[in-house]
């Protein structure tokens, strides 16, 4: 067999391998909530080539690319067992067995056994019922918001996204929300089928039945009327910031708790997932996730900060154009936004420097920031000009940050890479608050450069359904430990 048949040949047998994972993987996360990822790439509802993609990705990590070959015995291992819900990291898993089974001569469903154990305890369920959601506004971030809590249904048995909340807009308001659902000019079509019942006035989305309720105030609302209980609500219009105004939604019957989507005023916690998640309290009924800046670059800060100390520096950021700015010359209450969105480059101010000591009070005081609104729709990008308490070297920094991107209290906020030839558009889709550019850090010294991109609308979104679980109980132990 010549070179070239061997790598075809290589290839047909990786892929029939990843066409065989499918089912397996469907089958845990559907009966057993098992959530199933490859350092951190999730493989539920992924394409045959997004599995073989996230094994792939290994390859930049470890210097050694995780084979489905590998991997595949390891998840039908699993299935031979009677799991409790679960994250598990297959590739973690297999590098483990390699590394520590397979020498010790330990079988591999007895070493998946054995690191599984606490949850090889029967089929069951995080929560007692499943946790209503509502969306408040269904602009951006909330149809993305949808997207995510469709994926995430499983079987029904977590978070159930049960309305949102609208101004009507003309008699055929419910088809052209439905239409802007399903289609998508940044991040494509929707991945399911969409269809309305107009008796009910509501969405139908891969089976889950979104009604669309008409409102002017959050108050005027009787969510028990519609069945919907105990709700969560996740005000993404930012319109009410304070305590007082998303106070609001609290009145309406059904509701427990609301999150904005907006940094939050006055005593109104902010909380940028998984670097203050003390705030969050069951005394506590209203919070905000901060911002898409704050929520990308507080836990990079917060990493550098912890192993280098952060003495002074500047945050400067060139984020995409938003609805909030003119497609064309006109006026705006704001100094530049009123210029064309599309056709310039716009200086502006960012609150993401001053709200950073929200949720890292120790460098309160200790950076300034700025940001440039750019002509692309989406995929912003944080530069972080950094004084540290001790020098340093790039490889020193990169190898740093890319541990903690793999196994840290924020792999889920960070996320790496070491392409030289990456763009702002190949950061759509993602699902971190920030990835690391690593090819792009600077050091001299004790002075450090670090370039962050994300998704300013599917990476934030991802950071604010990690928040709802959080507010609904529903936090999934992650294996191997």
């Amino acid at each position: 067999m010549d070179v070239q048949e061997t790598y075809f040949h290589d290839w047909k047998e990786r892929e029939a391998i990843a066409e065989s994972m499918l089912p397996l993987i469907g089958k845990l996360y559907r009966d057993h909530g098992i959530v199933t990822t490859v350092y951190g790439k999730t493989l539920v509802q992924q394409s045959v080539i997004q599995i073989l993609r996230a094994h792939r990705f290994a390859r930049q990590i470890l210097n050694n690319e995780i084979s489905v070959r590998d991997s595949f015995p390891i998840l039908e291992a699993m299935c031979e067992l009677d799991l409790a819900p679960a994250k598990v990291d297959i590739g973690k898993l297999t590098v483990r067995y390699q590394a520590q089974g397979a020498g010790a001569g330990i079988s591999l469903p007895d070493f998946v056994r054995q690191e599984l154990s606490s949850i090889n305890t029967g089929k069951g369920s995080v929560l007692t019922e499943p946790q209503d959601v509502v969306l408040y506004g269904f602009g951006r971030i909330g149809r993305l918001l949808a997207r995510i809590l469709i994926d995430n249904a499983g079987g029904g048995d977590k978070l159930r996204l049960r309305a949102a909340v609208v101004r009507k807009g003309s008699e055929d308001d419910l088809v052209k929300r439905a239409s802007l659902l399903r289609r998508d000019s940044v991040h494509g079509h929707f991945e399911g089928t969409i269809k309305v019942d107009e008796k009910e006035n509501a969405i139908i989305a891969n089976g889950n039945m979104i009604r669309l309720i008409y409102a002017d105030e959050p108050e005027q609302i009787d969510y028990t009327a519609y069945g919907i209980d105990n709700a969560i609500v996740v005000d993404n219009t930012g319109k009410w910031r304070d305590r007082e105004g998303l106070g609001k939604h609290l009145k309406a019957k059904g509701v427990s708790k609301v999150l904005l989507t907006a940094p939050g005023k006055g005593d109104v916690p902010n909380v940028v997932f998984g670097v203050n998640n003390d705030l969050i309290t069951d005394d506590e009924a209203i919070y905000s996730a901060a911002s898409c800046t704050t929520n990308a670059i507080v836990p990079v800060l917060k990493a550098i900060n912890d192993e280098y100390g952060i003495v002074q520096g500047h945050v400067e950021t060139c984020h995409s154009y938003t609805n909030d700015q003119n497609l064309i010359d006109n006026y705006h209450k704001k100094n530049r936004r009123g210029r064309g969105a599309p056709l310039n480059m716009v200086i502006t101010e960012t609150g993401a420097a001053s709200a950073v000591a929200k949720a890292l009070p120790e460098l309160a005081g200790k950076l300034t920031g700025n940001a440039i609104r750019v002509p692309t729709p989406n995929v912003s990008l944080a530069i972080l000009n950094l004084s540290l308490g001790k020098e340093t070297r790039v490889e020193e920094i990169n190898d740093y940050l890319r541990d903690v991107s793999l196994d840290s209290k924020l792999q889920n906020q960070i996320d790496f890479t070491n392409s030289p030839e990456v763009v702002s558009s190949d950061f759509v889709g993602s699902r971190h608050a920030g990835v690391v550019d690593s090819l792009a850090t600077i050091v001299n010294g004790n002075r450090c450069v670090l370039y962050v991109w994300y998704d300013n609308e599917y990476g934030y979104s991802y950071q604010v359904i990690h928040f709802v679980d959080k507010l609904a109980g529903l936090e999934l132990p992650a294996f191997p430990k």
